[in-house]
């Protein structure tokens, strides 16, 4: 759906209007380094990100830098087939889920932005004063996270024929799981992964 990942555009964007917050970023370089040796998965790094980033943020100014975030993005972050996929299916009734590893500070609200039924997403913590932590509050909604909320959003509804979207090698088990699974702008290398799912371009 996104031209470019979603998190770095919302969290930068933030930044280059706080830039004295981009010298917080050094102390991402530690869980960096450990995550190149393996000792620090996603999540892990995520969070440290964000709180590096982000940490200590007012709740209001963050909402307030989301919906102009949002309005920009709905312009001009989204591929045009995406949005035109989006709408084929909202005509046909059906139920939209966003599903994204990214976190619920915006990710709800652009799910809501974009005409999505429900949204699905990465939690994260706020601190008592109503200051932004950056912690996960639960799973990283990647890899194996994606694949557990797929099976339980089909199994409410278990009647319905599913479709799945996704462009990346983590997306892929969850798109093996549905009716329908489609991957977006693939590589060459993850497309003859791939070779079992419908691998389409969007512009």
């Amino acid at each position: 759906m996104s031209r470019r990942d979603t998190l770095w555009q919302w969290s930068s964007t933030f930044l280059w209007h706080h830039p004295w917050r981009w010298l917080r970023l050094l102390g991402v370089v530690p869980c960096l380094v450990l995550f190149a040796l393996g000792r620090a998965d996603h999540g892990a790094l995520k969070a440290c990100f964000l709180r590096a980033a982000l940490g200590g943020v007012a709740r209001k100014t963050l909402d307030d830098h989301t919906k102009v975030w949002i309005r920009q993005f709905v312009r001009r972050g989204c591929f045009d087939d995406a949005l035109a996929a989006i709408k084929a299916h909202q005509n046909q009734s059906d139920v939209l889920i966003l599903m994204s590893a990214s976190v619920d500070t915006y990710v709800p609200a652009l799910a809501q932005a974009l005409g999505f039924t429900e949204c699905i997403c990465t939690p994260i913590t706020w601190r008592a004063n109503g200051r932004y932590d950056g912690a996960l509050a639960g799973p990283n909604c990647r890899d194996q996270e994606k694949v557990r909320q797929f099976r339980q959003r089909s199994a409410a509804q278990p009647d319905l024929k599913t479709w799945a979207y996704g462009n990346s090698a983590p997306d892929l088990p969850h798109l093996r799981l549905a009716d329908r699974g489609i991957l977006i702008n693939g590589s060459r290398a993850l497309q003859a992964q791939a070779s079992d799912l419908e691998c389409i371009e969007w512009r």
